[in-house]
């Protein structure tokens, strides 16, 4: 997919991949060398592109390799050279994506020696090779953005000139400081580059052209204070020492105080706005973490699992469903400690003391099985005797739960981790205890890609028999919801349209074989696109009850509007219980929405109905469109 999110990671494969990786380093190299001895000096030149894409540690050998070859002599590279221009904006979208901006999350209290970082988060040091930014399309992102200073020039590069080329990799990082023209929030750098192929043409992948690329976004970390105004200097630090082009540093120099306030302590804007709940937790961990010996730990996690954290309704949403399961579980005493503590505030964060207030009697079992990083358990530890499960991975997910755990007051052993007590993490799905059940599982039904997670009616069925009576999987059931589009967007970003762009070549019969029916990680709210009829229900999955799953239905739809049917936007309702309700296409929601696109456009009027053929085949959906 175009959107760099979907890509992975390097340095995350295993091993059978970092060797394919050395092999290809290896054979490009050679190839490279080949085509020097031959004179070859574009396909060399390409070739070494790719070793430096996958082994930036090698730009010594690919620099002596260019050394050999006298490539003035033969030609011009094309692009000849490219201007690289920056702008700092103001942007909500990448904030909640990039920066936990809370400090209290369903009476759960972030204490302040835990710091969330994103993988885009730029650091030279980071021992894996990772690009220091992420990439969006700034004409599309949902809720727009704001310019918070005019555009500027980073850096030209020359790709004709090798001295030049070589300097950039050992170059010290120069500064820039740029003045502000807006006042706002300082969210990000957003990159972009004028490609001057010769003297006269040129392409440019700035925000305002309407082009196939996205813009490189440098999320702003660290700051005190993110809000900037007119007469404030945004300094920065720019770099190609690992052969990226690294912006870090960023900080505000402010002419009012005459003082750098990314190193400053002023209050905080975004915490005043919260109220006094969240002033109060913040001191309460403060509190908690302000001994000299307080371990400080940062957690990276991705842009979606940052996102779910600012997603307040989603976890309030969850603490109450679990919170009623278990009261009718105990109908005598419905969460006593927890209710008792609640009745005036639903934010508190001394709830974990409670825990070590109930009876010695069995807890309630309680297992989260979503993927990535999750406080789901440490929630459902608040409320009353629960034994709450994690199913995170990684040791420094769960070094960070536990600092939580140890900052809400949670007794020692609340939380467990249940990776450490099953022998294959494939068979996550077992009883707690050899003579227990669950009273709740939490699994992932949705990915945040907005497809149904594979094999997820499957994962149902083991969790229905390792349920206690009166037990609950959340969610219970979900709704798929769709409506009918025209979107030329659509069309032309899912297959070649045509010999008119491509120098009439007919080259779409080819390339369009591979086209997937499915677009995936749309931002529905900002898709080009006229909606030509309501919502409509196509799919309910449900989870608690099986007999109740539509896995073949045809839905009759309304037209509304004239115009060609191009695409089937999905998104999806998750009911926790009848009353509780999640919606994967709010303006707060981490997950993203998905699209079928038609092969052929279906003209439609006013009027007319037209019948939707849904499947759903272990978790994979179809949809087909007949009058």
């Amino acid at each position: 997919m175009p959107n760099s999110r979907t890509r992975a990671r390097r340095g995350a494969g295993s091993g059978a991949g970092a060797a394919g990786r050395e092999e290809l380093v290896s054979r490009s190299l050679q190839s490279a060398e080949h085509c020097m001895r031959a004179q070859d000096f574009g396909t060399a030149y390409a070739h070494y592109l790719l070793v430096l894409s996958l082994a930036p540690e090698l730009k010594d050998d690919v620099k002596t390799g260019g050394e050999n070859g006298n490539c003035e002599k033969f030609g011009k590279v094309i692009p000849a050279s490219a201007v690289i221009f920056g702008m700092a904006v103001e942007c909500a979208q990448i904030r909640r994506h990039h920066r936990v901006g809370v400090k209290d999350i369903a009476g759960i209290c972030l204490p302040t020696n835990v710091k969330f970082q994103s993988p885009a988060y730029s650091s030279v040091d980071n021992e894996e090779t990772i690009e220091p930014y992420t990439t969006e399309k700034m004409s599309r992102v949902p809720g727009g953005y704001l310019a918070l200073t005019e555009c500027f020039e980073i850096m030209t590069v020359d790709f004709n000139n090798l001295e030049e080329l070589k300097g950039l990799a050992t170059k010290k990082p120069g500064k820039i400081g740029v003045p502000v023209i807006k006042e706002g929030l300082l969210d990000a750098i957003v990159v972009w580059f004028v490609l001057q192929l010769d003297d006269e043409h040129s392409l440019s992948t700035s925000p305002s052209e309407e082009t196939c690329w996205e813009q490189a976004v440098y999320p702003v970390h660290d700051l005190a204070d993110y809000w900037i105004k007119p007469g404030d200097h945004v300094m920065m630090e720019v770099s190609c020492q690992d052969c990226y082009l690294r912006i870090q540093g960023v900080s505000v120099f402010s002419s009012e105080h005459k003082m750098d306030v990314g190193k400053s302590f002023a209050k905080n804007k975004d915490l005043l706005s919260l109220g006094n709940e969240a002033e109060l937790c913040s001191a309460l961990a403060n509190l908690q973490t302000s001994k000299p010996d307080a371990m400080e730990q940062t957690c990276v996690l991705e842009s979606t699992e940052i996102a779910l954290l600012n997603n307040i309704p989603y976890h309030e949403g969850f603490k109450m469903a679990m919170r009623k399961v278990l009261s009718s579980l105990t109908p005598e005493k419905p969460c006593q400690a927890m209710e008792t503590h609640c009745q005036d505030s639903d934010m508190s964060c001394e709830s974990g003391q409670n825990n070590s207030e109930q009876s010695a009697s069995e807890p309630f079992y309680v297992l989260d099985v979503s993927e990535g990083f999750s406080l789901l358990p440490i929630i459902a530890g608040t409320l009353g005797q629960v034994k709450p499960y994690s199913s995170v991975e990684k040791d420094q997910h769960r070094i960070t739960l536990d600092l939580i755990s140890e900052a809400n007051h949670f007794p020692k052993e609340t939380l467990e981790f249940w990776l450490r007590h099953v022998e294959d993490e494939s068979a996550v799905l077992q009883r707690p205890k050899s003579d227990k059940l669950w009273s709740i599982i939490i699994l992932d039904v949705i990915e945040p890609s907005g497809l149904i997670q594979q094999e997820i009616m499957e994962k149902a069925a083991i969790s229905r028999c390792l349920l206690q009576s009166g037990g609950k999987i959340f969610p219970q059931y979900v709704l798929m919801f769709g409506l009918l589009v025209e979107s030329q967007t659509l069309v032309e970003e899912s297959s070649v349209q045509g010999t008119a762009r491509t120098l009439g070549l007919n080259i779409a019969p080819f390339i369009n074989q591979f086209q997937v029916p499915i677009r995936v990680f749309l931002d529905l709210p900002s898709l080009p696109c006229t909606p030509l009829s309501e919502p409509v229900e196509l799919l309910r999955l449900d989870l608690m009850t099986p007999y109740l799953n539509t896995s073949n239905s045809e839905v009759k739809v309304h037209i509304c509007k004239s115009g060609q049917v191009t695409a089937i936007p999905f998104w999806y309702h998750m009911y926790l219980d009848d009353e509780i309700r999640l919606d994967t296409s709010s303006e707060v929601s981490h997950w993203k929405q998905a699209a079928v696109v038609l092969d052929t456009p279906v003209q439609v009027e006013v009027g007319e109905v037209l019948v939707l053929n849904v499947q759903h085949h272990k978790s994979n959906v179809s949809i087909t469109v007949k009058r």
